[in-house]
């Protein structure tokens, strides 16, 4: 779980660089890839765009980060946490997937179905969602 807490703040990385030309490549292949935009990445050009970006990216910073140091607390709390944090994974996914497909980033619903995955198999494989 820790790696997968470290891969999301690595995606906001990703995002965050996005604000600042000549780090942006990667946030501009990103958006080209997910986004059903004319231009792709060209979005990236207007200076509101750089700025949702990149605090896109902190903001995922954050939530990785305040993952990965609650860690220890969720695994402590047993079934509570776990349910806990998949609760609140579960109400990110469905808000941010139906954002992204309603307005046409419907690639960026996949990515998330994919996360969502990468937490579920070993919160479910181990079992932390079962009361003791």
């Amino acid at each position: 779980m820790t790696v997968w807490a470290w891969g999301v703040v690595a995606f906001g990385v990703l995002l965050a660089a996005g604000a600042f030309p000549g780090l942006d490549g990667p946030a501009r292949n990103l958006l080209t890839l997910f986004g059903n935009l004319p231009a792709g990445g060209a979005i990236l050009d207007e200076r509101a765009m750089r700025f949702a970006v990149g605090l896109m990216g902190a903001v995922t910073i954050g939530w990785g980060l305040t993952i990965v140091f609650l860690l220890p607390v969720i695994f402590a709390a047993g079934a509570k946490g776990w349910r806990a944090m998949t609760l609140a994974l579960m109400v990110w996914y469905v808000i941010d997937s139906f954002i992204s497909i309603s307005t046409g980033f419907a690639a960026n619903a996949v990515s998330n179905t994919a996360l969502a995955i990468a937490y579920f198999i070993p919160v479910l494989a181990s079992g932390a969602l079962r009361t003791s």
